[in-house]
């Protein structure tokens, strides 16, 4: 409190010093221009009694004292009047430019009619100069106006020339001020459709949940009398008709869970059981599960796994739905007769960020006219005859679930072959796993990691 009275108390003091500061110079500029007049009424008067030496010198001193004068009195005058003055509207520069106009317009006008008098003078006095002493005083009149108008127009100009620069600067301040204010406008429309595009994307999984939700007890009923009816003695027309049925309500129910799986983790509301394992062994557990498909399949397999350690803190179920949905993909959409290429390696991208890469390679059996952003939307499929197995969920779980570990997903295509590649987080970074998630012991597949599989 004491240091902002005191900086008013200064501020007080500045004004009153630059007034009094003023007031001197009015003054001193006053009294130089009475010194001036004087001198030119001396001149006029006495032009008779005055030789060609005294008249030039009187000369000489009433150009200085009225040249000191009016330099002084023009900028207090000017400060006074235009000081404050900044022209208002869009378009402050011609505001400007029609003010200064006006002006010397205006000074032009009567610097001629001052000029005119003082030649008329210099004439009387020439054409009289047989009556008179000396035409020192004619010359001298036409001198001094000359010169006076000459310095009051460069301290006019020099003021407007700095009156310019405000202009300007004020210009650049509103206009700085206009673009942060479309600016902030560009950001808030865009917060807001964000804020919309959130809210529709939430509702959208929200009606996804809630539909797959609603349809597993209905689904599990009809389930569990298909195998009632199976268990019963029907013709075999009726027993081809249940096994369709039964069929039918499998690939309902694994769709129906895709759906759960992925709205879930698309909300970012899961929880991840982070536990040490390693990809390779991930990779040999899935091909055990998967074996009777990849026979049936009639594809022959090429695994080509690193030997380097391909140990990582993550979800190891979701890791295992991750692999096993780019296998079945691969099964489901591989020409016939081709072979399948799944490979493991390590990057070191920074030297200390480890990340561990898995890619499957596979030859499709169908023309790929997609890019990888078609082919990751939600029910997208590249096989868009739909002559194959397949309900467009898989590669959108893929990606979904990568992301929500922390890694990256990517998806090449040359000609017809299809290469997909998912790259892990050595030590997970996953947005929301905290320190006391991954305290699970070293393990290839956990018991309940594996309970979690045999239920999906």
């Amino acid at each position: 409190m004491d240091i902002k009275w005191k900086n008013t108390d200064d501020k007080s003091k500045w004004e009153a010093l630059k007034e009094r500061n003023q007031d001197v110079v009015t003054l001193i500029g006053g009294a130089f221009l009475i010194i001036g007049l004087f001198s030119v009424a001396v001149l006029v008067i006495f032009r008779d009694e005055l030789g060609d030496g005294s008249g030039i010198v009187m000369g000489m001193l009433a150009n200085l004292s009225l040249a000191a004068g009016s330099v002084m009195i023009v900028d207090m005058v000017m400060k006074n009047r235009y000081g404050n003055w900044m022209p208002e509207g869009g378009d402050r520069y011609s505001a400007w430019k029609e003010t200064v106009r006006k002006m010397n317009r205006r000074d032009r006008k009567i610097g001629a009619a001052a000029l005119i008098i003082a030649v008329l003078y210099l004439i009387i006095i020439v054409q009289g100069y047989s009556y008179y002493y000396s035409a020192v005083s004619g010359y001298m009149m036409t001198i001094t106006v000359l010169v006076q108008f000459l310095i009051y127009e460069w301290r006019i100009r020099r003021f407007w020339q700095a009156k310019l620069d405000e202009v300007t600067e004020k210009e650049e301040e509103e206009k700085e001020a206009l673009i942060r204010q479309r600016i902030e406008e560009a950001r808030e429309i865009e917060r807001k459709s964000l804020e919309k595009v959130s809210r529709s994307d939430q509702l959208r999984i929200d009606l996804i949940t809630n539909v797959s939700h609603d349809l597993k007890t209905p689904l599990t009923s009809m389930v569990g009398y298909i195998e009632l009816m199976k268990k019963e003695e029907l013709s075999d027309v009726m027993q081809d008709y249940v096994e369709v049925l039964s069929e039918r309500a499998g690939k309902l129910g694994e769709m129906v869970n895709s759906l759960f799986s992925l709205a879930k983790a698309s909300s970012g509301n899961v929880e991840l059981k982070m536990e040490h394992f390693e990809i390779n062994r991930l990779i040999d557990q899935i091909f055990a599960d998967m074996d009777d498909k990849m026979k049936e399949s009639g594809l022959e397999f090429i695994i080509q796994k690193t030997e380097e350690s391909t140990e990582l803190v993550s979800d190891n179920m979701y890791c295992y739905r991750i692999c096993q949905n780019l296998l079945e993909n691969a099964l489901k959409y591989s020409a016939k007769g081709t072979r399948i290429f799944v490979k493991t390696y390590v990057k070191n991208a920074d030297g200390n960020s480890r990340r561990i890469c898995l890619e499957i390679i596979n030859t499709a059996g169908y023309f790929m006219d997609f890019t990888k952003e078609d082919i990751v939307e939600r029910f997208a499929r590249g096989d868009k005859a739909r002559s194959s197995e397949g309900n467009g969920l898989g590669l959108a779980i893929v990606s979904t679930y990568t992301k929500a570990l922390g890694g990256e997903f990517d998806i090449r295509i040359d000609c017809d072959q299809f290469r997909a590649v998912v790259e892990l987080p050595a030590e997970n970074t996953a947005i929301g796993c905290s320190e006391a998630a991954a305290v699970h012991s070293k393990t290839d597949i956990s018991e309940e990691g594996e309970k979690e599989r045999k239920a999906l």
